[in-house]
């Protein structure tokens, strides 16, 4: 397989494989992002995050069959760059580290906005300055420490999430926090019914679903240090599916259900209100120390995975040498502190970029999610194709229902790039999306790159 990884420090566990895993599907967007996707599509919302999840599910299953029989760290890239070609292992690598250099720019930007939450007087772009270091210097120490923050930042985020719906269901179920009379789930289809915005409201949805999804793939990214890969990324796929649904699903229906779909939004984040009404102290402080926690999340696994994956690119030699350059505890610091360089980027477009540029910008992170998905489906059909069938019934890790299960998740890709062109904050990502893919595809030539795979076809494939 091209691009080993040999070198890189096999550090994290299962437990850590588990909470990234989870972690990485849950964002801030279902803390306060949860109120723009009801207002699109009401309760019928729960069914998109289903479907949207059914389709994360398949993509998770067809990156587990190939990393499980090749745990490489950037694993998108290397996948691509073997099954599909040289090409598409260029764009993917280079995407990938784009999109989360782009997602983490505005990551740092929430940190910011969050700790004046608490620090009114005190300058955005110090803590977001604040953020970006500490969250470097945790990944150049070693990949355990990354699993170790990302475990506890992503435990923080699932224990909310939990003790919302257990106190949510016991306000439908008992009335506690209103004066014992159980609210029940009438408010499902007491407002206009299920789907209030028409079959169209899920469907206009779709955007956000997948954006809220973004970040579930790095599971493959871990696929490279993780310990006993064969039993750490199964278990951690096979698990995340129906976490998936406890935790999107189950917290919109007791959302939808304790509050008019039409109300929500109005009077701040959901999980605010819940938290407020059964009478805590603090609500709106314990929120945002939970979604402070979700953007340092996402920093933290954006800085680890860009480092991955220009380490990745070194190995092909589709970037600097220097970038597959290890420290003393087998770290890519080099990539590590590049990408960071990048990440200051958004702290000085504190100054001068309003928020509303952060909104496109992120818009073009989800094209680059979609690429991302897309080429996963891609890369274990042609690498199931390469495989005899004596092979095929030797995988350990099988993929689900191949390849129908593929051609469904393409179609609901597409169809969520079709959306993109019906909102004015998601639109800009057509107009930028073809142009950075235009960019990269040109450096492939300028820099000779085709000429080189060309030599060296044997190293381009299995």
């Amino acid at each position: 397989m091209q691009a080993s990884n040999e070198n890189l420090h096999r550090g994290l566990e299962e437990r850590h494989i588990q909470l990234i895993a989870l972690g990485g599907a849950i964002g801030v967007g279902l803390f306060l992002g949860s109120a723009t996707a009801i207002k699109t599509a009401g309760p019928a919302l729960m069914l998109t995050y289903f479907v949207g999840g059914l389709v994360m599910f398949a993509i998770m299953r067809a990156l587990g069959e190939m990393a499980v029989s090749y745990p490489v760290a950037g694993s998108f890239s290397t996948y691509a760059y073997n099954f599909l070609g040289p090409l598409p292992g260029y764009i993917t690598g280079w995407t990938y580290w784009f999109m989360w250099v782009v997602t983490c720019m505005a990551e740092i930007t929430a940190v910011g906005i969050y700790m004046t939450f608490w620090f009114p007087n005190s300058p955005q772009w110090a803590w977001a300055l604040a953020a970006l270091v500490i969250m470097t210097l945790v990944n150049i120490i070693n990949v355990k420490a990354y699993g170790e923050f990302e475990f506890w930042f992503a435990l923080i985020k699932v224990v909310t999430i939990i003790l919302m719906i257990i106190v949510g269901l016991g306000m439908i179920i008992f009335g506690i926090g209103n004066n014992g009379v159980p609210v029940g789930i009438s408010n499902l289809w007491s407002h206009g019914g299920f789907f209030p915005k028409g079959a169209m409201g899920p469907v206009m949805a779709l955007v956000m679903v997948a954006f809220a999804y973004l970040g579930i793939e790095l599971i493959g990214v871990t696929a490279g240090e993780a310990k006993n890969p064969e039993k750490t990324l199964p278990a951690a796929i096979d698990k995340v599916f129906w976490r998936i649904l406890i935790f999107y699903v189950g917290a919109l229906f007791v959302i939808m259900s304790l509050f008019p779909w039409n109300e929500i939004g109005t009077k701040g984040s959901p999980f605010v209100i819940v938290f407020d009404k059964i009478g805590i102290p603090a609500a709106a402080g314990i929120i945002n120390f939970v979604v402070l926690t979700a953007a340092l999340s996402s920093c933290n696994s954006g800085i680890f995975s860009t480092g991955r994956m220009l380490y990745n690119l070194a190995l092909q030699k589709k970037a600097p040498a220097v970038f597959a350059k290890l420290n003393k505890n087998s770290v890519p610091v080099n990539g590590i502190i590049v990408s960071a360089i990048f990440l200051s980027v958004g702290v000085v477009l504190n100054y001068i970029v309003p928020a509303k540029v952060f909104e496109y910008v992120t818009s073009v992170a989800t094209i680059g999610a979609i690429w991302i998905w897309s080429v996963i489906l891609l890369s274990q059909m042609a690498y199931r194709k390469s495989l005899s069938p004596q092979e095929v019934a030797k995988l350990k890790y099988p993929m689900v229902m191949f390849p129908i299960a593929n051609y469904l998740s393409l179609v609901f890709l597409a169809a969520v790039v079709v959306m993109m062109a019906f909102s004015e904050g998601t639109r800009v990502a057509l107009y930028v999306g073809p142009v950075w893919f235009g960019l990269v595809i040109a450096s492939y030539y300028l820099f000779g790159f085709h000429k080189s795979d060309a030599l060296a076809p044997s190293e381009a494939r299995l």
